[in-house]
């Protein structure tokens, strides 16, 4: 389905120290075709938080098979594989207090139907992804390293 438009973001979190936070924010393949980069970045700036690291990146199917290995046995997980890899995708690591738990609100809710206006997803996205992340499952600390290691 080439004309659904999603943004899709995860999150991600490592402990800075007890005030800052940190969390990878990762706009994908279609954001990226649609120029929502700079938007993201701008929102995450106004709220006073810190762009501590940027990679445009084309993900392998490797890098993501990690990354998604809880996945691996959803029915939509080759679909995911397929959209992951259909373009670049901008990994960022963002730094502040209080990020993680911001950031899941100015994100907002994984359907953009549900999103509320004024987050990414309520304001960017058209159609629900292929596929959706049940908002309990936690990407692991270790993604910004997969995701900007020299395999991509």
């Amino acid at each position: 389905h080439r004309n659904d438009l999603r943004v899709g973001l995860f999150l991600c979190l490592a402990g800075v120290s007890e005030l800052q936070e940190r969390t990878l924010i990762a706009v994908k393949p279609d954001g990226v075709q649609r120029r929502l980069v700079g938007d993201v970045i701008q929102r995450f700036e106004k709220r006073g938080f810190k762009l501590v690291g940027l990679k445009l990146l084309q993900a392998t199917e490797g890098i993501l098979a990690e990354h998604y290995h809880e996945l691996r046995r959803k029915p939509f997980y080759h679909d995911l594989l397929q959209y992951m890899t259909s373009g670049p995708v901008v990994a960022m690591v963002w730094e502040g207090y209080n990020v993680v738990k911001t950031s899941r609100a100015m994100v907002g809710e994984t359907n953009p139907a549900e999103a509320k206006p004024g987050t990414v997803r309520g304001d960017f996205s058209v159609h629900v992804s292929r596929y959706k992340m049940s908002g309990d499952q936690e990407p692991k600390i270790s993604d910004w390293g997969l995701l900007c290691s020299n395999k991509s």
